[in-house]
């Protein structure tokens, strides 16, 4: 985003405006974290500003201020799609294609608002005026922060907002143990700390505030987890009778395809996670050094990421996505080994 594109940004929010921030489909910390941060932001300039996710998020972020203001699409369509109408400006977060939004897609694809694309991801789209992409940013919250300091407005990071943004950056990062995370993160997270952000409280709420059916899910989790050595992969799956024996709930397995990760030698791990109710088989990848998980899922599984970091999907049964993922493994054993 180059300094013109910054002053026409500057000259649209220079008088009030009706601005919508939406996520992607199961919104994260980062997702979550990055439209509040921004919700607020606008919010002390006076614009009309509303928050709209397609559907809920999990109850680890139902604490994050002005989390309550969010319309979640799901459950309040005919609301959403009245404040995407109306909308000057719409802001799209943590995502770089329509596709991402869930029921939303064909709302947003005939909104006739200026679009603003604040985002992280690999290969965005083209529908954004305004596009701030850089696949190189440990998160969509320290890009809010960026975004408030090109607007030269870095002073006006309250409290609220600084939480906010941590929240997505910590989220993000893996507590700031990922690849993504740089000097200069850490000097973004230095200031705000000292501009309100409580990061041992913020840590606390999102990390440990384990339900007893959440840390029994881990256990079903770890118990199912396999291992192939000759692939130096491992893979976890969780049935949908697993998860309803253990009481799950939107976030549960938020993390938990990062256990097969943090095995010795283990250089690609993923987590299967059935869905009966969307008729789909949920799939997080993770891995290290060059393996790219993002080239890996948009190849096999409909979906894609990061290099490190990435989200597919399958329509087969649990049992025959994780056989075509085995049958693929062998066209990466040489990457996989290097």
């Amino acid at each position: 985003m180059n300094i013109d594109e910054i002053n026409k940004i500057k000259g649209l929010l220079s008088t009030s405006k009706n601005i919508v921030i939406v996520t992607h489909k199961n919104p994260d910390g980062d997702a979550v974290g990055s439209s509040l941060a921004l919700y607020h932001y606008l919010n002390a300039y006076k614009h009309n500003v509303t928050v709209i996710t397609p559907n809920d998020y999990p109850d680890f972020l139902k604490w994050i201020p002005g989390q309550e203001t969010i319309i979640k699409f799901d459950n309040n369509a005919h609301i959403a799609k009245s404040k995407i109408e109306e909308a000057d400006l719409i802001f799209t977060l943590d995502f770089n294609h329509f596709s991402r939004s869930g029921d939303m897609e064909k709302t947003l694809s005939v909104a006739e608002a200026t679009f603003v694309m604040i985002d992280h991801h690999q290969q965005p789209d083209s529908y954004a005026k305004y596009m701030y992409s850089d696949t190189g940013m440990s998160s969509t919250c320290q890009m809010i922060y960026h975004f408030i300091e090109k607007l030269d407005d870095i002073e006006k990071i309250t409290p609220k907002i600084a939480t906010c943004i941590y929240v997505g950056m910590m989220t993000d990062t893996g507590s700031f143990r990922f690849r993504s995370t740089t000097s200069t993160t850490h000097r973004v997270v230095a200031d705000l700390i000292d501009k309100g952000a409580d990061n041992t409280s913020i840590h606390e709420k999102i990390y440990d505030t384990n339900t007893l059916s959440r840390i029994q899910l881990k256990g079903i989790a770890l118990n199912n987890l396999k291992v192939l050595p000759e692939y130096n992969t491992a893979y976890i799956t969780l049935s949908q009778k697993e998860l309803d024996q253990s009481d799950f709930k939107k976030g549960d397995t938020e993390g938990f395809v990062n256990l097969g990760l943090s095995i010795t030698g283990i250089k690609f791990a993923l987590i299967f996670i059935e869905n009966k109710g969307d008729e789909i088989i949920k799939i997080s990848l993770r891995s290290k050094g060059d393996f790219s998980v993002n080239e890996f899922s948009r190849n096999h599984f409909e979906g894609g990421g990061h290099h490190n970091a990435a989200g597919g999907r399958s329509n087969l049964s649990l049992s025959d996505t994780v056989e075509k993922f085995i049958s693929i493994l062998p066209s990466y054993k040489n990457v996989l080994n290097q």
